[in-house]
């Protein structure tokens, strides 16, 4: 489709305020060119965005089943709470906005009884940011500890690929160690990795291949033994969050993606929100200012000289907050471990629909999501994960994510969430197996979907090596 500059047409517009009837000063700062807008009337704009919104697939469009991005329904009770005017027309440096403190201070609370934490900062934009957060707590922990040789963090293959983009950030060297067999932290390899020079381990868990990790508690017993710490991935706490905490488990500080776990609209280059969680001999460094109340009066305190200092204006998205507040509120106490449990529960029986046609990467109870892989079939039919996955579109399916986690082979990480019903999911099932049996009668046909959605197969290679990354004008 056209852009909104190739739509342009001279002269026209939408403007519906009368004529400038004062003189006209020009700033000595003003630009000596004109600044190149479109030109378009509202019907031109409004065709424009609705074309777009046609030809895009979110969770209200149908199943989503994004692996590691938990890709829920996002209730509309959140939105309304989120636009209240007590919440959208303030200012970060309002002195008197008690009740936007209250509520910040409530969801601290709140985070810090799911997780374990005894703090947290919600200054984090989103989850890689909340990520750099954390490591640069612990960063700041062995500087003022004495030990800054300490400079490798751990990463297990199976964690996101953020988590060594992250460490790298921070001016830490990542020391990636396998999985076992059974798709868990090999200990082994563990206590090889270990040593004088250890800063700490990142953890996702579950992880990638949708596994709690059996030996998790000895897992950070090793790290701390050795004089690191523990930082815990929370993108995949939905399937644990209100049953097991991993402040628990001996961890020293979290981020969580509130445009996951806490339902707050996710993707789409919208706002998240990645706040961090810490022990409470980590919590002088945080970021921002620490929230205190006295005599019913909530204020901000600044943190003192050990705070790592902001890493994002004010006081991070506060409406994500709000949202993911909301969120919490509805669910209530006894509703938070029933999301997990249904999360579990319905990524497990897609898993039994499909396990016994597609290869599964590690059989067994899955957590929130599972891993197929297509090795085998790609070597006896030539179709891959990405036909495959092209394929579903034309079942009105989101693909999953596909090639990850790099330890499987032709991977399709599926996650369903709780907010699917067992209808949706027995026609996703059901999809999946239609389109194994076109693998079996006509192999070649996979090779040339999606048929029928806006855009058919791009030259994905073409357009990471050279993006279109402005509109060039004529003059």
């Amino acid at each position: 489709m056209k852009t909104l500059f190739e739509r342009s047409v001279k002269g026209r517009h939408c403007s519906i305020l009368p004529a400038c009837d004062v003189p006209v000063v020009k700033p000595a700062e003003a630009r000596e060119k004109a600044l190149h807008l479109p030109e378009l009337s509202e019907t031109d704009i409004s065709r424009h965005y609705t074309e777009l919104a046609k030809q895009t697939f979110g969770v209200n469009d149908g199943f989503y089943p994004l692996g590691s991005c938990t890709m829920k329904y996002n209730p509309k009770v959140n939105e309304d709470a989120a636009a209240l005017e007590g919440f959208t027309a303030i200012h970060p440096t309002q002195k008197d906005a008690q009740g936007c403190l209250k509520l910040l201070s409530m969801m601290e609370k709140d985070l810090s009884e799911i997780t374990g934490m005894d703090e947290f900062t919600f200054n984090p934009a989103a989850g890689a940011h909340g990520e750099l957060t954390g490591l640069m707590l612990i960063k700041r922990y062995h500087e003022l500890h004495g030990t800054p040789e300490r400079n490798k963090i751990i990463v297990p293959d199976s964690a996101h690929g953020t988590n060594p983009a992250s460490s790298s950030m921070c001016g830490f060297t990542v020391i990636n160690i396998p999985s076992s067999e059974d798709g868990c932290v090999d200990l082994e390899e563990l206590r090889k990795a270990v040593g004088d020079d250890t800063a700490g381990l990142m953890l996702t868990n579950p992880n990638t291949l949708g596994i709690f990790d059996k030996n998790i508690k000895a897992i950070t017993d090793i790290v701390h033994e050795a004089g690191g710490l523990c930082y815990y991935d929370g993108a995949n706490l939905n399937a644990i969050m209100g049953i097991a905490r991993p402040g628990d488990m001996g961890f020293d500080c979290i981020h969580l993606n509130l445009h996951k776990s806490f339902s707050t609209p996710h993707g789409g280059g919208g706002p998240g929100s990645g706040p961090v969680g810490c022990k409470s001999f980590l919590a002088n460094y945080l970021p921002g200012e620490r929230i205190t109340v006295k005599d019913g009066v909530y204020a901000w305190s600044e943190r003192g000289s050990e705070s790592i200092g902001k890493v994002r204006g004010f006081h991070g998205n506060f409406l994500v907050v709000v949202k993911a507040f909301t969120y919490l509120l509805t669910l209530g106490k006894e509703g938070v471990p029933e999301v997990a449990k249904n999360a579990v529960l319905n990524a497990n029986y897609l898993k039994h629909l499909l396990e016994d046609t597609y290869d599964v990467a590690k059989p067994g109870t899955c957590m929130h999501e599972f891993v197929l892989t297509l090795e085998n079939l790609k070597k006896e039919t030539g179709v891959s994960a990405m036909d495959v996955a092209k394929a579903l579109q034309d079942y009105g399916i989101h693909p999953p994510t596909m090639y990850f986690p790099l330890n499987v082979h032709e991977a399709l990480m599926v996650e369903p969430t709780e907010t699917e019903s067992k209808e949706t999911l027995d026609q996703a099932a059901a999809a999946f197996l239609d389109i194994y049996k076109t693998i079996q009668e006509n192999p070649e046909s996979l090779h040339e979907t999606p048929h029928n959605s806006p855009i058919g197969r791009p030259d994905e290679v073409n357009a990471a090596r050279h993006p279109k990354l402005r509109y060039h004008f004529d003059d």
